[in-house]
């Protein structure tokens, strides 16, 4: 099972350039790029409240509208003043993100011999349309409405396994970021980490590239989808 933003997808990409298109179409000066890691960064803030319990479990895509008018104001732009489909819209753009070059043929040469699947904080629509755009070839896909439960809570990654009449050391997670690698490990799950040096551009190419490590204690480290499935 994957992560998808940023492992298998690249959301900044693909945010950026959604977001380049609105400005453009309303004149706005804003920095895409900076506006799409500000959206991002407010990702996990969002997710935290619902694992602490200091609001009901919320669909992603709720979190990413509502993050979307949090960092508008935080450009100085009032979200009132655009039409609320157009910026329903936008938030969608997270539906529809470009998959890594190896992406897709990866998937594809892992699922000859495995079951293959998100396992991502995405919500299962969101996860739905974005295999369709991008053409990854999934098994299956459990979103986080279905686990009801946001990553790294160890419910995120257990019950899938439960749903698919698996112990947790059946399922490996193959992930681009270290913290998840590691709560899904101490979970029960196996581990695979994919090198994305790219995710978050190319100033911070070299800090990311060094995420996942031997050293960190994964099952398996790979530079791409492709060369993890040789190795599997």
């Amino acid at each position: 099972m994957f992560d998808t933003f940023g492992t298998v997808v690249d959301w900044r990409s693909g945010i950026t350039a959604a977001v380049g298109e609105f400005a453009a179409a309303h004149g706005l000066a804003v920095d895409p790029a900076a506006f799409a890691d500000a959206w991002r960064a407010r990702y996990q803030p969002a997710m935290h409240a619902v694992r602490s319990g200091a609001r009901p479990f919320a669909l992603l895509d709720v979190l990413h509208r509502e993050n979307l008018d949090d960092v508008l104001r935080a450009h100085g732009l009032d979200p009132v003043a655009f039409g609320g489909a157009e910026l329903d819209e936008l938030s969608r753009a997270w539906h529809f993100l470009p998959p890594w070059p190896d992406s897709v043929p990866g998937i594809t040469q892992i699922k000859a011999g495995y079951v293959v699947g998100p396992l991502s904080n995405g919500n299962t629509a969101l996860l739905l349309d974005m295999a369709k755009a991008a053409g990854l070839p999934w098994d299956l896909i459990l979103g986080s409405d279905v686990t009801r439960a946001y990553k790294p809570d160890p419910a995120a990654y257990r019950r899938p396994a439960e749903y698919l009449g698996l112990d947790p050391g059946q399922i490996m997670l193959v992930a681009a970021h270290a913290a998840d690698l590691a709560a899904a490990r101490d979970a029960g799950l196996a581990t695979a980490f994919v090198a994305r040096p790219a995710e978050y551009g190319a100033s911070r190419a070299d800090s990311t590239a060094a995420e996942g490590t031997l050293a960190e204690g994964w099952d398996l480290n790979a530079i791409s989808i492709v060369d993890l499935a040789g190795q599997l």
